[in-house]
């Protein structure tokens, strides 16, 4: 498992977030982002540092600003260099609000990144909070094919040649949209959710025995890839064995693990004229019926019970 200790560049989040750089000079690669919270440091500019979070992306908003432009000259001074003394990962102005050049001075003495956006600051943080929640989550690598089916984010598992890319391809024909093939990337954003990436060296590339790689963005167009998808079901291809006994009913929910998060997950006996696609397809929309409140086994299993209940009354009569 990647683990987040080496944190984000703020290159990379500026670059996401479109963040304007005031001062082009510094080189943003080597400054880390370690942690997803980030702070308003309205107390730290009135010159308290207890329980300071040096460490988190600092929020300058529009109370801040209008704060600091009514400090007179040495205690701006003063602020702005204990402020900056410590080891921030980056600041940045929200609302279109520029740095006064003191500022930058002492940034660029204490080689402090200052970046600016004209997003309103609630917004912002918000965006900022999410972007960096995903870039820094926990991440495995796992061997399979996560296609976007009718909204539903399908991950196919099973052993190398079993015809993972080959239903990944047919879906993308039928107009689905593909994430990633052979390599899929999983990031667990919360205790709920899991979002699948292609690593990008592979992005949009399908491996075909007998024929090579392909190019799908290419090939088939932008709309059918997709960058990330958030993973809902899970499809494992295994060999048809006569002996096994396969589920026919889907009364009870099976579930694989990835990063302490459950997913449901469904084992798919392959054979000869067993079309993939349509029944990924059907796979993904009943999921999606379930989520919405609707299970064609249960109503089944319903019905079943309701006409055995009124042949036994019949037979009293």
């Amino acid at each position: 498992m990647n683990g987040s200790s080496n944190g984000v560049s703020v290159a990379k989040v500026a670059q996401i977030l479109d963040l304007l750089n005031f001062v082009p000079d510094m080189e943003l690669k080597g400054h880390r982002i370690k942690v997803s919270d980030v702070n308003r440091p309205a107390l730290q500019l009135s010159g308290y540092f207890e329980h300071f979070e040096q460490s988190r992306v600092q929020i300058i908003g529009f109370v801040e600003y209008t704060y600091l432009q009514h400090l007179d000259g040495e205690r701006k001074e003063e602020i702005y260099r204990q402020f900056m003394s410590y080891d921030i990962p980056c600041i940045v102005f929200c609302r279109d609000q520029k740095p006064d050049e003191l500022f930058l001075k002492i940034a660029q003495e204490q080689n402090i990144p200052v970046l600016g956006t004209r997003r309103s600051t609630s917004g912002f943080m918000a965006e900022l909070i999410f972007c960096l929640s995903e870039q820094l989550a926990p991440c495995i690598t796992i061997h399979g094919v996560l296609v976007d089916v009718y909204g539903e984010g399908l991950l196919i598992m099973g052993e190398s040649g079993i015809g993972k890319s080959e239903a990944a391809l047919e879906l993308v024909r039928r107009g689905h949209r593909l994430v990633t093939d052979d390599v899929v990337e999983i990031r667990k954003i919360n205790e709920h959710m899991l979002v699948g990436t292609s690593p990008d060296i592979t992005r949009y590339f399908i491996e075909l025995r007998g024929i090579g790689i392909i190019d799908v963005k290419t090939l088939y167009g932008v709309e059918c890839v997709k960058e990330k998808q958030q993973i809902d079901l899970v499809i494992k291809l295994e060999d048809w064995k006569k002996d096994n006994e396969y589920d026919r009913l889907g009364l009870e929910e099976e579930y694989t693990e990835f990063l302490g998060n459950k997913v449901v997950c469904h084992s798919l006996p392959i054979r000869p004229g067993r079309n993939l696609a349509v029944i990924c397809e059907a796979a993904a929309v009943n999921h999606r019926q379930k989520k919405m409140g609707y299970n064609a086994a249960q109503e089944l299993y319903r019905r079943v019970q309701a006409n055995l209940t009124k042949t036994t009354d019949e037979d009293e009569i």
